[in-house]
């Protein structure tokens, strides 16, 4: 045979396996099959479970059921996959009642704006849906939390 035709075998052989590698077959793997993903990205497990008392970033699902939207909460129960919170907003609803104004940047948001707890907002997320967690509340909030919630 002509030594061409190796050549072009060997140009096609080596063609394929460097775009298998760009493509990223074979990278990216941990042992046991888990994969990595660069810190930040979405879909990236926070370290730890959500505990009563913190205040986590998480996918919230709207009260309708239809949706949902990456907000903080304020953890109050986990039960298994499923963790109730109170939902966490930037709206000054103080004069409701079961609303806690919370100090500023207490949610870990990049502008450090005022937040507003709502007790009487409770909802179930999966655990699968938390992201970040900011930190935990004062023990004396947590009681007044304990309390409206009851």
């Amino acid at each position: 045979m002509d030594t061409s035709w190796w050549l072009a075998i060997a140009a096609v052989v080596l063609l394929a396996l460097v775009s298998t590698l760009v493509d990223g077959w074979g990278r990216g793997r941990r042992p046991g099959g888990r994969r990595t993903r660069p810190p930040g990205r979405p879909g990236r497990r926070p370290a730890g479970r959500p505990q009563p008392a913190e205040i986590w970033w998480a996918k919230v699902p709207f009260e309708d059921g239809r949706g949902e939207k990456d907000r903080p909460c304020l953890v109050l129960a986990v039960r298994g996959r499923h963790v109730t919170v109170a939902k966490i907003t930037s709206k000054n609803h103080s004069g409701r009642a079961g609303v806690i104004a919370l100090p500023p940047g207490s949610v870990g948001d990049a502008r450090g704006r005022a937040s507003f707890l709502e007790t009487d907002e409770v909802r179930r997320v999966r655990v699968d849906d938390f992201r970040r967690r900011v930190g935990v509340v004062d023990p004396v909030l947590w009681d007044q939390v304990r309390h409206l919630t009851g």
